[in-house]
């Protein structure tokens, strides 16, 4: 009897571990791979490089410190933001580098 008792609690829990196996590949993976992606790309910013930040604010990189960034946004006008609130790098065109 103890023995039917763990097969049928075997059988109960096999719809959770498809839910969570569903669950993993719809959201965790594709998640941590944009995460990597955005990591890669904070690291491989260089002066120069024009980038929008998370808040919308157009600049180009003037100094890359440790934790933040150096932006100017304007002619007299500098910014110091974290890496982690750049959003996206902008080709010289302008155009968008996904």
């Amino acid at each position: 009897m103890n023995g039917a008792s763990q097969g049928n609690m075997l059988v109960q829990l096999i719809p959770f571990v498809i839910i969570f196996a569903i669950f993993y590949l719809l959201i965790i993976m594709p998640a941590r791979k944009k995460q990597k992606q955005h990591q890669n790309m904070i690291n491989s910013l260089k002066g120069g490089e024009r980038i929008i930040t998370a808040g919308g604010v157009y600049g180009s990189i003037t100094r890359v410190l440790d934790d933040r960034i150096e932006i100017q946004v304007d002619s007299n006008t500098k910014l110091q933001i974290t890496k982690s609130s750049i959003s996206t790098v902008l080709e010289m065109g302008g155009d968008k580098n996904k």
